[in-house]
């Protein structure tokens, strides 16, 4: 947020994309491993109920650095299926 300040004076806008799970081949190697469990929990338990694509991942990138995301800046997105909103408020949410 305080670098989109600085970069504006440029002429540039700053903002980030934080992706959760997305599938790949390295993913796919963690969901068969010894955390594949941990994964599986998480899918069926946040919004979106899967792992995301990069080419989700692309369309978020798609429109920030579009005309459409001209008023976008100092921004971070999460593009993670909504798994850090069930972490803090739904299922995932670490029990006390």
């Amino acid at each position: 947020m305080a670098q989109a300040i600085a970069w504006s004076k440029r002429g540039a806008r700053l903002n980030a994309i934080a992706p959760g799970i997305i599938v790949t081949p390295l993913a796919i190697d963690e969901f068969n491993g010894p955390r594949g469990d941990f994964y599986k929990n998480m899918f069926a338990n946040c919004p979106a109920g899967r792992p995301g694509t990069a080419d989700e991942v692309a369309n978020v990138a798609e429109l920030l650095m579009s005309e459409k995301g001209a008023f976008i800046t100092g921004s971070t997105f999460l593009v993670d299926g909504g798994a850090t909103a069930s972490y803090f408020y739904g299922p995932l949410k670490p029990q006390a």
